[in-house]
């Protein structure tokens, strides 16, 4: 339940790990889809997971507001790890749910011990990419609602002011171990995001640009999430 009484639905792998990483998907996703569980399931295989549908997706209820309110999402599903038995959690966002967990990192009630962020956007309203221009017809034209209902999504109304954005709260997840992972292929973000991100991190965050990767969950290759479950293990025990 998320703190506005959103009830949430997601999927928890048990690990005898004290680590869990709280896991948020990329718009229009949710858990059940094939790449995003195969995803879960890579990662359960190093420690516990708890991973969840984003408000007005799958079968979470409420509407979607596109990274502003899922904040208090990843907020509950955090608290939810620490419910279950998780001394450390690390969270990992891919796209939107990137954005929201640098944001959550930032500016949530309950710190990660980590975070990694995978394929997200530093800024809002970024049109530089055919699909990222798609995004925006569903979000802002009249029957941008309706279409984006047939793609599994329950979008609620535009921002009446804009949140901060990554770009603008990044620096404030010091002294959190913070990954910035992107591939150069991405075709919804340019490099240019993670490369905005990493310097207005002031050189805190790790930032891997990765040769040959498209965007987010769909290219989170098993050898990605490994490196990526690993760098987590040894940077939530640094902070021990």
């Amino acid at each position: 339940m998320s703190h506005d009484g959103v009830r949430l639905h997601g999927v928890h792998h048990k690990s005898e790990s004290d680590l869990a990483f709280v896991v948020g998907h990329g718009f229009t996703n949710h858990v059940r889809r094939p790449y995003v569980s195969r995803v879960l399931a890579r990662m359960a295989r190093k420690a516990g997971v708890v991973a969840f549908d984003f408000r007005g997706h799958g079968r979470s209820e409420g509407r979607c507001t596109v990274g502003a309110d899922e904040v208090h999402d990843i907020e509950a599903a955090v608290l939810k790890a620490r419910e279950l038995g998780y001394s450390k959690i690390a969270t990992v966002g891919f796209s939107m749910g990137a954005s929201i967990v640098l944001r959550h990192a930032a500016l949530g009630e309950t710190r990660p011990d980590a975070v990694v962020s995978v394929s997200g956007p530093a800024r809002w309203w970024s049109r530089e990419t055919a699909p990222m221009r798609r995004v925006h017809w569903l979000l802002e034209q009249p029957h941008g609602k309706l279409a984006a209902r047939a793609l599994g999504v329950r979008l609620g109304g535009s921002w009446v002011q804009a949140p901060e954005s990554p770009l603008e709260v990044v620096g404030r997840i010091t002294p959190t171990p913070l990954l910035i992972v992107h591939g150069d292929l991405d075709h919804y973000f340019s490099v240019d995001h993670a490369r905005s991100l990493h310097r207005a991190s002031s050189g805190h965050a790790e930032l891997w640009i990765e040769p040959g990767m498209r965007h987010a969950e769909s290219a989170a290759t098993p050898d990605l999430v490994d490196r990526m479950a690993a760098w987590i293990a040894v940077n939530v025990e640094d902070e021990e």
